[in-house]
């Protein structure tokens, strides 16, 4: 006899399985490390929504849009948040190496972090989740409400942008992967 999971059971397996990947999209989105208060608000917004849901998507991309769009509400509220990349850095783990490689890394990142800041609401949301967060191009459409197509133009657009910020000489594909 198969036990059918209940709500609160379904959404307390996608909160153990799911909340590290909301947390950082929200700290990407928001611009702030402080995002503890929106997962949990994703995750509230979650269980008064599940009716809606009931396996009309994947679990992650429906919770993904629920946090894009608590994050947009959030900014919505607040027009002025003050945030330094610095704290942002903080939580990098740094991989073995010379102080020197460390300290060039972590300025990789921090030129990185703040060109993606720069880019436009767009750019910044899918290179954030395809190339930060690494969904695919159906998942990243379906958090975004856009075509396959369209992801992957913005996509294309987007690192072109974040190319010409860094620089010519930058591997901006390396930086996003030595970034995850």
């Amino acid at each position: 006899m198969s036990h059918k999971l209940t709500r609160r059971e379904h959404i307390e397996e996608w909160f153990v399985r799911y909340s590290d990947d909301i947390y950082k999209f929200l700290v990407y989105y928001t611009r702030n490390r402080d995002v503890e208060d929106l997962v949990q608000e994703v995750f509230m917004k979650a269980i008064r929504g599940y009716e809606k849901y009931e396996g009309r998507a994947q679990p992650k991309t429906w919770l993904f849009s629920i946090a894009r769009n608590t994050a947009i509400d959030h900014e919505r509220k607040k027009r002025y948040l003050s945030w330094l990349p610095d704290t942002w850095l903080k939580q990098i783990k740094s991989p073995d190496g010379t102080p020197e490689e460390i300290v060039g890394k972590q300025e990789e990142n921090q030129l990185l972090y703040a060109s993606v800041q720069r880019l436009k609401p767009s750019y910044r949301e899918v290179v954030i989740l395809r190339g930060i967060k690494g969904l695919s191009p159906s998942e990243t459409a379906e958090i975004l409400q856009w075509s396959e197509s369209k992801v992957n133009t913005t996509l294309h657009r987007a690192l072109k942008t974040l190319q010409k910020s860094l620089g010519k000489e930058t591997d901006v594909d390396g930086v996003i992967n030595r970034v995850i």
